[in-house]
Order: structure tokens, then C-alpha cells, then sequence
């Protein structure tokens, strides 16, 4: 009875630990005004957060290289950012990797009634260019052109500025097209911009007909192999949270505030373009796009934004572990 007695009394004690064991803290780094908040605040909304295996800890940010810094600094735990960025980080012996979070990308926009139709028409033009001469729909557009035998780095102007600034230069005919993140495409296209190619059908137009995420959570490895269960909890409710979001107009309802678009038609195609960045598959195939993609970027950027390692460095991608 005694032996009994004292196997309860420490399964008693056994399990009171195990469920008062203090929850994960994910310290999330995001973007004042990022898409993520969107995500951040559906977990709320639709109590997805009350069987967490995690709290979160919300770190606002200026700005993507604000969010680079805080993460390497060892301020947050994670990040939303580009695959191309953690293979460099690896190649110089850094352990950080990549989780798909969005395959939408950046746009080319010009006004509805421009002689511009194709990419040839932009020999002569003005070109905005919001990432800078390194960002990743101008050089695969470039690639693009070289297979028309154009050479468009040398045949157009480019400006190089901010989104807003770039927005606010098409609007004021101040340049020709620009090439822009995709919710200010998005929004242009609501007010009547048209879409000459975005970044996944200048994919397809390369060849590459799989759907390769353009960002992601980005972590340290030893980081998550510290916390695996809080860090794959994290991942299936911020992708169920999503799937609210473009399922449920309820769900989409409750975040217009952070929308910051009055107008019906710009939350539609918000939401639509949004909505077409969800990833619903990862796997053999879209790893080896994403080579592809790495070595076209390394040959036209001549590894200004790779780096010099001649492939995508091991252990970029990380695998959600099978439930």
C-alpha cells in the first residue's frame, strides 16, 4: 500500500510540473507595419493562442536591416527574411535558417494606359527600382531580358529610392514603371495600375515552374533544436491564422485597421495578393528551384548578394519535424 501511495502521490507531482512548466517566450521581431501583424493579430482574434505551447514577445521594427541586426545581435529569436540572406550568413559559419512564411513578391507597375507591354518596351524608359541595383526581381528581370538579347542595365534609367517615394514618382509621372514590393503594387493595381509581370510569372517565364517562397521565419538552428515544440506549434497556428485570414471574412474584418486601406476595392486586392502567397507545398522540388534561382541571382548580381559560395549553403532550409 505504502508503494502505491507513494507512485500516486509522485504522479501527482509528476504531472503538476509538467503543466505549470513555464511556456516557451518566442521573441518575434517584426516590422512596424509588416503583413506579419496581420498574422500576429488573427492568433489573437481567433483565440488560436489559448492552446500555445508559447507567449510571444513582439519586438516593433523600423525596418528589414533593423530586423537583420536585432536577430544576429541575439535581441530576437526570430525574423521574417530572405533564404538568399541566410545561405550568405551560413557560408560564414553563422547558423540561422529558413522556414517559408509567403511566396508573393514584388511587381512591375505601370499606369494602365503606357505603350509599355513588354519588357522590351522598357529600352529607353525611366525605371523606379525600390530594392536597389541587388534587388531580386530586377536582376531575374534582367535575366529575363538577356534570354531576348537585351541588355536592360545598360538601355533604361534607374531610380533607386524608397516604395513610397517610387509610388508617389509613377503617380506623378516622374518615371515610366517601377519595380515595387507587392502591397504597394497591390495598391496601385487597385487604383487602376496595371501589373506588367510579377515576380512569379517572371519565374515561370525562366523556366521555374515551382512556387519558391520569396520570405521566411528565419531563427538559429541551435535555437530551435532548444525549442522545437514551441517553434513548431508557432509555425502550424501563424500558417492556421493565415488560412483564416483568406477563408473567413470575419477573420479579415477584425484586422482592417491595420490594413490601413478605406477603400474596398484596395482590401480586396490586398487580400488577394495576400492570400496568393500561402505556401502549401515545400518540398524536393522547390529546394531545387530555389538553386536554380540562387544561380541566376549570383550570375547577374556577380555574388554581390550571394556571396562566393557557388550553391545554396546546408542547412539554409529547416524542416518542420513530423507531428
Amino acid at each position: 500500500m505504502k508503494i502505491k501511495f507513494f507512485v500516486f502521490i509522485f504522479s501527482i507531482l509528476y504531472f503538476s510540473n509538467l503543466f505549470s512548466a513555464e511556456k516557451t517566450n518566442i521573441r518575434l521581431g517584426v516590422l512596424a507595419f509588416g503583413t506579419v501583424n496581420w498574422e500576429l493579430h488573427a492568433l489573437k482574434n481567433e483565440a488560436l493562442l489559448e492552446t500555445a505551447h508559447f507567449t510571444l514577445s513582439i519586438q516593433k521594427l523600423a525596418n528589414p536591416q533593423a530586423g537583420k541586426i536585432a536577430l544576429q545581435s541575439g535581441s530576437v529569436d526570430m525574423i521574417v527574411s530572405d533564404w538568399v540572406w541566410v545561405s550568405r550568413l551560413r557560408n560564414h559559419g553563422q547558423d540561422f535558417t529558413f522556414y517559408p512564411y509567403s511566396s508573393t513578391a514584388g511587381a512591375l507597375m505601370v499606369p494602365n494606359n503606357s505603350p509599355i507591354k513588354t519588357i522590351q518596351d522598357l529600352q529607353g524608359k525611366k525605371l523606379g527600382i525600390a530594392g536597389g541595383e541587388l534587388d531580386k526581381n530586377w536582376l531575374l528581370l534582367q535575366a529575363l531580358a538577356q534570354q531576348k538579347s537585351l541588355d536592360l542595365n545598360n538601355s533604361l534609367t534607374q531610380v533607386h529610392a524608397a516604395p513610397p517615394l517610387l509610388t508617389h514618382q509613377l503617380l506623378n509621372q516622374k518615371v515610366d514603371a517601377i519595380i515595387t514590393y507587392w502591397h504597394f503594387a497591390a495598391r496601385l493595381e487597385a487604383q487602376g495600375y496595371r501589373q506588367l509581370i510579377d515576380g512569379k510569372r517572371l519565374l515561370k517565364q525562366l523556366g521555374i515552374q515551382q512556387v519558391v517562397p520569396t520570405l521566411g521565419y528565419v531563427f538559429k538552428q541551435s535555437w530551435a533544436n532548444q525549442h522545437p515544440q514551441a517553434l513548431a506549434n508557432f509555425l502550424t497556428l501563424t500558417a492556421k491564422a493565415k488560412n483564416k485570414l483568406c477563408t473567413l471574412d470575419s477573420a479579415w474584418d477584425k484586422i482592417h485597421t491595420l490594413i490601413k486601406a478605406s477603400n474596398v476595392n484596395t482590401q480586396k486586392v490586398l487580400r488577394t495578393r495576400y492570400c496568393a502567397g500561402q505556401i502549401t507545398h515545400w518540398g524536393a522540388e522547390e529546394k531545387q528551384a530555389a538553386e536554380k534561382i540562387y544561380q541566376l541571382l549570383r550570375k547577374l548580381s556577380h555574388n554581390k548578394l550571394t556571396g562566393n559560395s557557388e550553391h545554396i549553403n546546408k542547412g539554409t532550409f529547416w524542416h518542420l519535424p513530423s507531428p
